[in-house]
C-alpha cells in the first residue's frame, strides 16, 4: 500500500485548465465547493495552469482542459478551437457545456433577441446564433454531466485521467437509482418525469424531494422519446404538445426541428 501511494505522489502533476462560454459559472462554483481539504488533496496530483475563476496566467500546453458553457457566438469558434489545439484531453462539464442545456431553448424563438431585448436587440454585444453543445464545433473526450455538475463525478474522472484509465459514464436511467432509494414514482401522484429516460448519476434527489426528473444530465444512449411522450400523456395526463414540450428543458438541442446542427457547423 505505502509502495502504491509512493508511485502516484512521484507521479507528474497534469495541467489543467478551465474554460468558460455561455454559461453562469455555476458548474466552476460548485467544483470549489468540493472544500479546503480535497482540494488541496486534488493541487497534488493537478496543476491549474488557466481559468478565470483561479487564476489570471494562461498556458501553451494543457494535459485536461475543462470547459464549461455552450456555443453560442461565431467569434467563439476560434477560441474553441484553440483550446482543442493546445489540449491534450478535452472535457466539458454540466449541462450547458455537454447537451446545450436551457440556453438551446432560445433555438425555438426565432426572434429570441427583440422578445427579451426589445429595442436594444442590435447592440452588437448581443450578437448571438443558436446555442449548442461544445462537442458540435470540436471534439470532446469526456463528460461530466448535470446542472450543476456533480462535482464528485468530475473529480472521478479528472482522478482517472490521472492513472492513465478510461472514465465510465452510467448510461442507465435515473429510475433506477429512485429504485434504489425507495422513492415512489412522480407518475403516482399524476405528475411527469423524464426520470425513464434521463441519465443516472447524480443519485436522484429531485424526485426523492417530490421533484419530477427534468433530465438536467441529458438522455442515456438511445433513449425512447416516443414511448416517454406516450408515458407523459396516458399517466400524465398532458397534451400532445405539451408532452413534446416536456423533453426540452434541459435538452433543447437535441429536440429542435428548427436549427440543425448540419446547418451550424
Amino acid at each position: 500500500m505505502t509502495q502504491n501511494k509512493q508511485v502516484r505522489k512521484n507521479k507528474k502533476k497534469l495541467r489543467v485548465a478551465f474554460f468558460d462560454f455561455a454559461c453562469c459559472e455555476g458548474c466552476q462554483i460548485e467544483f470549489l465547493n468540493l472544500g479546503a481539504e480535497i482540494l488541496s488533496e486534488f493541487l497534488n496530483h493537478f496543476e491549474v495552469v488557466e481559468g478565470r475563476e483561479f487564476t489570471s496566467d494562461t498556458a501553451m500546453a494543457i494535459d485536461i482542459a475543462l470547459i464549461e458553457g455552450s456555443y453560442t457566438r461565431k467569434s467563439d469558434r476560434q477560441r474553441l478551437e484553440d483550446i482543442r489545439s493546445r489540449a491534450h484531453t478535452v472535457v466539458a462539464y454540466g449541462a450547458c457545456a455537454t447537451i446545450g442545456g436551457i440556453n438551446c431553448l432560445k433555438n425555438h424563438q426565432l426572434d429570441y433577441k427583440e422578445y427579451v431585448y426589445k429595442d436594444d436587440a442590435l447592440f452588437p454585444c448581443l450578437e448571438s446564433g443558436p446555442a449548442l453543445p461544445i462537442s458540435a464545433i470540436i471534439k470532446v473526450d469526456h463528460y461530466s454531466h448535470g446542472c450543476p455538475l456533480e462535482k464528485s463525478e468530475l473529480l472521478q474522472i479528472l482522478y482517472h485521467l490521472f492513472h492513465e484509465k478510461v472514465p465510465i459514464l452510467h448510461d442507465y436511467p435515473v429510475c433506477m437509482e429512485c429504485k434504489r432509494r425507495g422513492t415512489i414514482c412522480r407518475y403516482e401522484f399524476k405528475q411527469h418525469c423524464l426520470g425513464v429516460v434521463a441519465r443516472a448519476g447524480c443519485g436522484a434527489p429531485c424526485p426523492a424531494d417530490g421533484i419530477p426528473c427534468e433530465a438536467c444530465r441529458g438522455f442515456v444512449d438511445h433513449p425512447n422519446l416516443e414511448a416517454l411522450e406516450k408515458l407523459l400523456i396516458e399517466r400524465g395526463q398532458f397534451s400532445n404538445e405539451r408532452a413534446y414540450q416536456m423533453t426540452r428543458m434541459y435538452n433543447a438541442a437535441f429536440r429542435s426541428d428548427s436549427v440543425p446542427w448540419k446547418e451550424v457547423i
